[in-house]
């Protein structure tokens, strides 16, 4: 992920893989977050410190948002945290716009690489990469994409794409972006979709939209982030095609996560 709080959009199915399916999850965030200043006036009073200018943000942002993430980690059952520590250099007019360019890219790709190596994963999840998505966003994605691409053919893992969505909404397709084909996708709709309103416990009264807003209530210092609490109740994946069986694997996956929910198959029978 590019930014502390990012992982948001894939956090009901973090938990159902690592709470209640027994995997194993870690977490990389590439940035530092600095660049998260302008809606963090309501935590000012909770952290005591200045944030919510752009110096002070600068210099203050980087420890409480470090500090967020490991406690929603906690919540998603992260193993491993790793910080790559870059620059998070926020964006002018469109956070399409958002530049990397100050990343130390050479760190991120061997950051990745190594990690790949070492821990063999079966699955690398990433935010959708779409053109008009945040420019951090985009990067990211390809620089994991790239590290996957890097190892032999029959030791990558399966790379999704996820974005956060509306169930009863039926996804823009996504097949790849021009200017990087290593993000070409296996297909342009996702392989599948979790419903974050999945009933479980007590008479089903509970859900995993639960789970997506105790995420969002740790970082704190985002408050325009807040709002989001039950915006989205959809998480959707797309494989990409650098991994062979790409589909296939992932829809391995999917009956696994989905199991327990019949009303996510028939949503994800109509994509």
């Amino acid at each position: 992920m590019a930014h502390p709080d990012d992982e948001y959009a894939l956090a009901a199915t973090t938990y159902r893989i690592t709470r209640e399916m027994g995997g194993v999850a870690d977490h990389v965030v590439v940035t530092n977050g600095q660049g998260g200043y302008r809606y963090a006036s309501l935590a000012e009073a909770v952290y005591g410190v200045a944030i919510a200018r752009e110096p002070d943000g600068h210099a203050n942002l980087p420890a409480i948002r470090k500090q967020e993430t490991l406690n929603a980690g906690r919540i998603l059952g992260i193993r491993n945290h790793h910080f790559l520590d870059q620059t998070d250099s926020g964006f002018g007019g469109r956070c399409a716009d958002a530049s990397w360019r100050d990343w130390d890219a050479g760190r991120i790709r061997t950051a990745l690489a190594d990690l790949l190596e070492r821990e063999a994963y079966d699955f690398v999840f990433i935010l959708l990469p779409r053109q008009d998505a945040h420019g951090h966003h985009r990067a990211v994605a390809v620089f994991a994409i790239e590290a996957v691409a890097g190892l032999a053919e029959a030791r990558r893992p399966v790379v999704l794409g996820v974005e956060a969505g509306r169930t009863g909404e039926q996804p823009d397709a996504f097949a790849g972006l021009a200017e990087h084909p290593v993000t070409r996708t296996a297909s342009p709709v996702p392989v599948f979709c979790f419903d974050r309103n999945t009933g479980f416990g007590h008479n089903g009264a509970l859900n995993y939209q639960i789970i997506a807003n105790w995420v969002i209530a740790e970082h704190k210092s985002q408050g325009l982030f807040q709002t989001d609490c039950g915006k989205h109740d959809a998480e959707c994946f797309w494989a990409f095609a650098v991994t062979p069986r790409a589909s296939e694997r992932a829809g391995e996956l999917a009956g696994r996560v989905l199991r327990p929910a019949g009303s996510i198959e028939n949503l994800c029978s109509t994509l």
